[in-house]
């Protein structure tokens, strides 16, 4: 059997030029900002967009105007309308409406950190999550994203798209995180071809060394995967098997909400 290195996501990452039509220099700026944790700098996000600083200014300044950045002395962070506007999203606003009161069961049971996520190309974006001061750390949070092949959320989603989308999510990964991040196709296939038979997926410090996790799909009517949630602990103290169970119940109970 063929052994495919998983490759670098800079190979599949966008470049934006001057040719780049202004929506496109925007998103650039925005999703820069997004990377950096939500705030950064002009000559950084100059630098990472590759986008000429006179530009950067001028998208900055509209960008203010609309209250989508702040300015903080030389720093740049994203502005409150994004998450006014975020918050306004139907299919995640019903989303998380139908999956919080599953989520805090969950929570309840586990005293662990619960999430729940989409899908965005090869990439878990969360949507919600809810930790408590017993939760152990984990490197996610709202608005965030991870590369799908490395979270348990991710591989429960990816078992359920064509190849061609797992190939994608395979090209946009990026090198491994930890030592036990999958860094192969086919093992990958095979993790995916246990979530289909099981109906649960696994992070196994994949995604951080000491973090482990179990995390369902949530289908919509017609069986296509719009949605996963998880439970995260940390790997000396939380047992992921001992929780598929609720998982499951709690992804099952979701999707008759949505119906």
């Amino acid at each position: 059997m063929t052994d495919r290195r998983l490759p670098d996501a800079g190979q599949n990452r966008p470049e934006y030029t001057a040719t780049t039509a202004v929506i496109g220099k925007l998103f650039a700026v925005l999703d820069h900002l997004a990377a950096a944790g939500g705030q950064s700098t002009l000559a950084h996000v100059a630098a990472a967009t590759g986008l000429p600083k006179p530009t950067v200014h001028r998208i900055i300044k509209d960008l203010r105007s609309w209250g989508a950045v702040e300015a903080s002395g030389d720093w740049l962070k994203l502005g409150p309308r994004l998450f006014e506007l975020g918050q306004l999203v139907p299919s995640t606003r019903n989303l998380r409406s139908a999956a919080l009161p599953f989520m805090q069961d969950l929570y309840e049971a586990t005293r662990e950190t619960v999430h729940l996520g989409v899908r965005e190309g090869g990439h878990v974006v969360y949507v919600e999550k809810i930790t408590g001061h017993r939760s152990g750390a984990t490197p996610t949070s709202v608005g965030g994203r991870m590369p799908a092949v490395y979270t348990g959320i991710g591989k429960a989603m990816l078992a359920y798209l064509p190849s061609e989308e797992v190939d994608a999510a395979v090209r946009a990964a990026g090198p491994p995180r930890t030592p036990t991040s999958i860094a192969s196709r086919d093992v990958l296939n095979q993790h995916l071809a246990t979530v289909r038979e099981r109906g649960v997926a696994y992070d196994r410090e994949e995604s951080q060394a000491g973090l482990v996790c179990v995390a369902a799909p949530i289908l919509d009517r017609t069986g296509a995967v719009v949605a996963g949630l998880s439970v995260a602990g940390p790997a000396g103290r939380f047992t992921p098997a001992r929780f598929e169970a609720a998982v499951l119940t709690a992804a099952h109970g979701v999707r008759r909400m949505l119906r």
